[in-house]
């Protein structure tokens, strides 16, 4: 990811500077940084998806490819999922419990209308990532929603949505630099 490769980056130049300016820098323990940098996992439990299943996959996979901070999984068997994802006949949905946490709705009505269920499966997860909607808005922008139109089929979140995202759980991505490294 991203921001791990260049925290490590980061470490590795801070250590030659210290060394150059006659300082010591101990690393720290191994995978420290990483644990640091490591993504917030959310689950999530499709099995009530229906034939949306691949599209919720991939609208989860789409927001793993674009963000650091969180990282969406389908859960294991035997625990409780973070997000529920279920079709129904109705239009589609998110009810957020908290960040990270609540239910998708795939609704076939937006689907028999011709809407993508990829757009609308990233769409809503975007809601549970702490998204709001942004309608009227153009197809570039994922959170506009409907109001980009039927034959708007992009299922990727734009830079100020990638963002956003990463501000909500950008903790656990960003982690802080001063915790790599103890400096005698």
């Amino acid at each position: 990811m991203h921001a791990r490769t260049t925290a490590r980056a980061l470490t590795a130049a801070v250590t030659v500077a210290l060394a150059l300016a006659g300082g010591q820098a101990h690393a720290a323990p191994a995978g420290a940084a990483d644990q640091s940098l490591a993504a917030r996992v959310v689950t999530y439990d499709a099995g009530a998806s229906a034939e949306f299943k691949a599209a919720v996959d991939r609208g989860a996979a789409i927001w793993n490819e674009s963000v650091d901070g969180v990282e969406l999984r389908p859960v294991a068997a035997g625990q409780r999922a973070n997000i529920r994802i279920l079709a129904d006949n109705g239009w589609p949905r998110a009810l957020t419990t908290s960040l990270g946490n609540g239910t998708v709705y795939i609704g076939r009505q937006a689907v028999d209308q011709g809407y993508n269920t990829i757009r609308i499966s990233s769409h809503e997860l975007g809601h549970i990532l702490g998204l709001p909607d942004r309608k009227p808005g153009p197809c570039t922008s994922l959170m506009s929603g409907s109001s980009a139109g039927v034959a708007c089929t992009n299922p990727y979140p734009n830079a100020a949505e990638k963002a956003e995202v990463e501000g909500n759980f950008g903790a656990a991505a960003a982690g802080p630099a001063h915790r790599v490294l103890t400096v005698d």
